[in-house]
């Protein structure tokens, strides 16, 4: 995993993120209002709520807001009719691309998502048709500047609440977890007060592809930029090796 700067991928998302708070805050309070009806109201009983709202604190949203957001959830639990997709498909020179997105409703979010692949010369596959060269695991991004505790120290301590693989990268350190296992690790790294540029459920590729052409690389962004603006879409994975 050794030369993916995971922390430069991150800061360069929240930079884009600071430029549409707004649609980043409208991802989030749709995963909000889902955790609520799964879950009920309650953080201290609601892991997915939990992991949510520390997503959500992340992404420098207001406590104000955030609670919003839940008591709003909680009195439309009824109301809530908000479901997951998922969306797999090719780029140019083949690059992997899985779209996840958070709808009320699939026909719209599908022809969307088809017109972005299609404006950027790419086509949706069927279901599995890249996944495979992905691993979902939990990934926790802490920045090095703004930890404290020796590496080492937070290395044990990540790997006995249960995490899979633990990385230094030059500006970041890089937890990984089984999925089931990312809400309990996470908690208790947050717990001891470890800062978090990142921590969510993701898909990782097993290998790296690089874009040379100046055309292809248009066409992706293309693609990828279009999916960004989509309000349905809560995440978009690649396996791009990135600059």
């Amino acid at each position: 995993m050794s030369g993916h700067s995971k922390f430069a991928n991150i800061k360069h998302k929240k930079e884009k993120n600071d430029a549409a708070k707004g649609k980043v805050f409208t991802i989030i309070g749709r995963e909000i209002a889902v955790a609520v009806k799964e879950g009920g109201p309650d953080p201290a009983n609601n892991s997915r709520l939990r992991d949510v709202i520390a997503k959500a604190k992340a992404n420098n949203m207001p406590n104000d807001t955030i609670d919003r957001g839940i008591k709003k959830a909680a009195g439309e639990m009824g109301n809530v009719n908000y479901e997951y997709v998922t969306y797999e498909g090719y780029g140019p020179s083949g690059i992997a691309i899985i779209v996840e997105a958070l709808t009320d409703n699939k026909n719209r979010t599908y022809s969307n998502v088809r017109n972005a692949f299609t404006k950027g010369s790419g086509t949706i596959g069927t279901q599995g048709c890249v996944s495979y060269m992905f691993d979902k695991k939990g990934q926790i991004v802490i920045d090095r500047e703004e930890c404290e505790m020796d590496p080492d120290d937070l290395m044990m301590m990540a790997l006995d609440a249960g995490a899979e693989d633990f990385s230094e990268e030059e500006d970041s350190f890089e937890v990984l977890t089984d999925p089931d296992d990312f809400s309990a690790v996470r908690q208790a790294l947050e717990d001891q007060g470890i800062p978090m540029a990142s921590a969510e459920v993701t898909m990782i590729p097993q290998t790296y592809v690089n874009l040379t052409d100046e055309t292809d690389i248009k066409q992706l962004n293309r693609t990828l930029d279009l999916l960004d603006d989509d309000d349905d879409v809560q995440a978009v994975y690649t396996n791009l090796e990135e600059e």
